[in-house]
């Protein structure tokens, strides 16, 4: 979603989100289909055709019913109505009384990430959404590690990505708060103590196992942080940061999505308003030297991964003719090419289930 966009039309399409969430979700919000592993044995065992043995679960941001989404790779068209067996896990904190104190009847409107993380044996999903909901979400129970309500009914902060920590701590990039935030969330499921950082367009956030810093990415530029302190009192200070490519001079480069490149520690995904390059650690250039690049490489990109056993890679970008300008009802698939389509559906970001 444009950081850009106006309070007015963001609440507006917020009715129509509560309104398409009615009868949607079951009671508690958050259940899992099948077990820990993701995997539901009502499902048919033979895949749609094409479909590489082994593609791993696809988890989307459904901003249609304001939910996230575990769906099975093996079919390429996604109807829960008629299907509920193509939902392998989902998540929603409305009517959930461990996340009441977050009020998600106003916070959790746009959910705008997902992402699968390990810590100490959990299986933790980062979780944002636009009017102020940020959380860790223990997978597959629904239960909650940490979580906040950052301006709760607004925009004016605008959680957009966030990433857990070695510690337990929990990083937030708040886009039209112009925020990286660094939550103590380690001390417990409420914590509210954090340091803090100016990022202008703060759309994506990535843990650097190997280097020990915190990527960044704003409209403008990518940035590393060095995170100090202790895990009850954290600093965040910037050691780094390098221009974003810009497609047309005089304008900002609008970055977006930050992402590893799964089996290649050495790079990262990045997405601009432009382009989808792959940021190259060790020379500090931004390529386009990808396997697939000619078909991922397109404007507007809001996400991108790959799935390294597969060699799959998945990008969403804006579909015309939906409810809101930033939504797709499909999730496109690279090497080989293929779509997966969810019907009624406004997706925003799409991420291959590889906690990590």
């Amino acid at each position: 979603m444009s950081a850009g966009l106006s309070r007015r039309g963001l609440l507006i399409g917020a009715a129509g989100a509560a309104g398409a969430l009615a009868g949607a979700l079951p009671a508690g919000g958050a259940y899992a289909a099948g077990g820990a592993s993701g995997e539901n044995p009502a499902h048919p065992a033979t895949a749609a055709p094409g479909v590489p043995p082994g593609t791993p679960p696809v988890l989307v941001t459904e901003q249609a019913s304001n939910r996230l989404l575990l769906l099975d790779p093996r079919r390429r068209v996604w109807d829960p109505a008629t299907d509920p067996s193509v939902v392998r896990w989902q998540f929603s904190p409305l009517g959930d009384p461990r996340y009441q104190d977050l009020r998600p009847d106003v916070s959790w409107v746009y959910p705008c990430e997902a992402k699968a993380r390990l810590h100490r044996k959990r299986t933790l999903v980062l979780t944002t959404a636009s009017f102020g909901f940020v959380a860790a979400v223990e997978y597959p129970s629904g239960r909650r590690y940490w979580g906040a309500a950052l301006g709760p009914g607004d925009d004016l902060c605008n959680p957009h990505s966030a990433e857990l920590l070695p510690d337990g701590n929990v990083a937030v990039a708040c886009s039209t708060g112009a925020l990286v935030r660094v939550y103590a969330a380690s001390l417990g499921p409420a914590a509210t103590r954090y340091a803090e950082d100016r990022l202008k367009g703060a759309h994506g956030l990535h843990w650097d196992r190997a280097r020990r810093v915190l990527w960044a990415i704003g409209d403008d530029d990518l940035v590393a942080y060095a995170v100090g302190g202790t895990a009850a009192r954290p600093t965040l200070a910037r050691s780094f940061a390098v221009p974003l490519p810009v497609a047309v001079p005089g304008r900002k480069a609008g970055g977006h999505d930050l992402f590893p490149v799964a089996g290649r520690p050495g790079r990262l995904w990045v997405t601009t308003s432009a382009a989808v390059f792959q940021y190259d650690k060790r020379t500090g250039d931004f390529v386009r030297d990808y396997a697939g690049h000619e078909l991922v490489d397109r404007a507007s990109v809001k996400a991108v991964g790959n799935d390294p056993r597969t060699g799959q890679v998945l990008s969403t970008v804006p579909e015309k003719g939906l409810d809101e300008t930033w939504w797709t009802t499909k999730v496109t698939v690279h090497r080989p090419t293929a779509t997966y389509t969810l019907v009624n559906g406004g997706i925003y970001k799409a991420r291959w289930w590889l906690p990590r």
